[in-house]
């Protein structure tokens, strides 16, 4: 029997899982990762997690056909190059080649963000639709586009990268260095930012209450907990939030027009308090109204698992018809 095994790189773990060719996944192990590690740190850490996962499966590492890995950056997954991993200071390192020579198997490697996009798209939350967008909404805007089964990434595959679109020209400035980029109004980052902006202006709000009167205790669900209780200035945070969110979702599905769009992070586990105000904003925006050309607004299901599933799916596509 043959296996795949996938690996979804962090700056902090390292998680893999071992799966059979049909998808099931059959064991998962993680190992962590630390910057002072290096490059070959790294790589020798990710192949000694490899061969222990199939020992933990009592699975002969023969027998894994291929290794996909979804890591963190700008990657060229053409040729398995970082061309840049800002947060590990690397820059243009052959990261396939050095980890199929240390573990002697075929390795494929891509942007994380689009890997999980991928998962969610072959094994969650999209599944059954040919075209998908996935934004993951955590300290940025990251997420991965799949159409017609395949990642779309861009030239050198360093394209996709959906929280850096502008939404405010001579708006907040961006760690990227541009100013109003999507992930400084849309991410859980600026959600906390505006509730607790919102908090300042109104020291009535039940949201000091809910925070023990600690604004630094608010996180991303302190707007909506207190909503829930129909606090007025709960209510217009997640309004203009949701306006924002919605902003970046209307322009990618005005160019592309994704049957989907699958919502990761924290805040989408707010389900219907989010996604039904976000659907209604959405569809005010885009050219086309979702009663003509459907369009799907869910969350995502796969949770810290969809960067294996993708990895495990793009390992499997490339080399599992080449090598039976």
């Amino acid at each position: 029997m043959k296996y795949i095994l996938a690996i979804d790189l962090g700056g902090m773990s390292a998680k893999s899982g071992l799966f059979t060719l049909a998808g099931e996944l059959l064991c998962e192990d993680k190992i962590a990762t630390n910057v002072a590690d290096g490059f070959d740190g790294t790589l020798e850490k990710l192949a000694i997690l490899a061969k222990r996962l199939a020992k933990k499966a009592n699975v002969d590492f023969q027998q894994v056909q291929a290794i996909g890995v979804g890591a963190p950056g700008v990657v060229n997954s053409n040729s398995g190059v970082i061309l840049r991993w800002t947060n590990y200071a690397w820059s243009d390192v052959p990261f396939a080649e050095r980890l199929s020579s240390l573990t002697g198997k075929p390795v494929v490697v891509a942007n994380d963000a689009n890997v999980a996009a991928l998962g969610e798209a072959k094994f969650g939350a999209t599944a059954a639709y040919q075209s998908s967008i996935l934004l993951t909404i955590g300290t940025g805007v990251g997420g991965g586009m799949v159409f017609d089964g395949k990642l779309i990434e861009g030239y050198q595959s360093a394209g996709a990268e959906l929280g850096h679109i502008t939404i405010r020209e001579g708006g907040i400035p961006c760690a990227c260095g541009r100013l109003g980029c999507y992930e400084k109004y849309a991410s859980a980052s600026a959600l906390i930012l505006q509730t607790r902006h919102a908090m300042v202006e109104n020291l009535d709000s039940v949201m000091w209450e809910l925070t023990g009167g600690k604004i630094e205790n608010v996180d991303g669900t302190t707007a909506f907990a207190a909503a829930r209780q129909g606090d007025e200035t709960a209510k217009k945070v997640i309004e203009q939030f949701v306006s924002y969110l919605s902003e970046g979702i209307a322009d990618f599905v005005n160019i592309l027009r994704p049957e989907a769009i699958v919502l990761g992070g924290g805040i989408a586990n707010e389900g219907e308090a989010l996604f039904e105000p976000l659907r209604r904003a959405v569809d005010a925006r885009t050219y086309i109204a979702m009663d003509i050309v459907p369009l799907k607004i869910v969350g995502a299901k796969l949770g810290n698992k969809a960067g294996i599933y993708g990895a495990f799916s793009m390992a499997k596509e490339k080399f599992a018809q080449t090598n039976p």
